[in-house]
């Protein structure tokens, strides 16, 4: 094979400038403002969320908060739950799941996350929380009753198992269960 050097106009650009300049470009592109980070949970759509945020403070928080979960025979986000959830059930059943996490679970959890670095991943999960759910607006109308309908059974199957322990132990296995929470959203995410 014979290259040929291609004739070089203005000044020549050094390969590494070249790497760098494409680098750049790439993690540039990768930023929050270009490309559209939203859920899609059926009619609702939520913007400005980034998921491995969220996924990032729970793995901060997952060793301490597991450690303190002694039902291991106890799964309240079961399949019954989340399993088949439909597009236009999902927006009602993840509005319900994270305001019940905000008002009953974080709101009691806030004074056992005393170390600095787990309080700070528990404000940020609480804080992308509340943005989703001040985002969620599902429909009212009334051919969105079975959706609805069957999204509030749903959820009272998790509220119901919720109920059955201990409040303290109730907390702890539902804060522990974040990362089943996070996967299933996961599923309505989009980049």
């Amino acid at each position: 094979h014979l290259v040929l050097p291609l004739p070089q106009m203005g000044f020549p650009v050094p390969r590494t400038a070249l790497l760098c300049l494409g680098l750049i470009l790439l993690l540039w592109s990768q930023g929050p403002g270009i490309q559209g980070h939203e859920f899609q949970f059926g009619p609702c759509r939520v913007e400005g969320v980034v998921l491995q945020e969220l996924w990032e403070a729970f793995w901060t928080m997952k060793d301490f908060v597991q450690a303190k979960d002694h039902n291991t025979s106890v799964r309240l986000l079961r399949k019954e739950v989340l399993q088949n959830v439909s597009d236009a059930e999902s927006c009602y059943l993840v509005r319900a799941l994270l305001k019940f996490y905000l008002n009953t679970v974080f709101k009691n959890y806030q004074d056992k996350a005393a170390d600095f670095r787990v309080r700070k991943s528990f404000s940020t999960l609480a804080n992308n929380f509340i943005v989703i759910v001040s985002k969620l607006q599902p429909s009212q109308e009334n051919k969105m009753f079975s959706v609805s309908d069957s999204a509030r059974r749903r959820f009272l199957l998790f509220q119901r198992a919720f109920k059955q322990l201990d409040i303290e132990a109730a907390q702890t296995k539902a804060f522990g269960e974040v990362d089943i929470l996070l996967a299933w959203m996961e599923r309505f995410y989009q980049l």
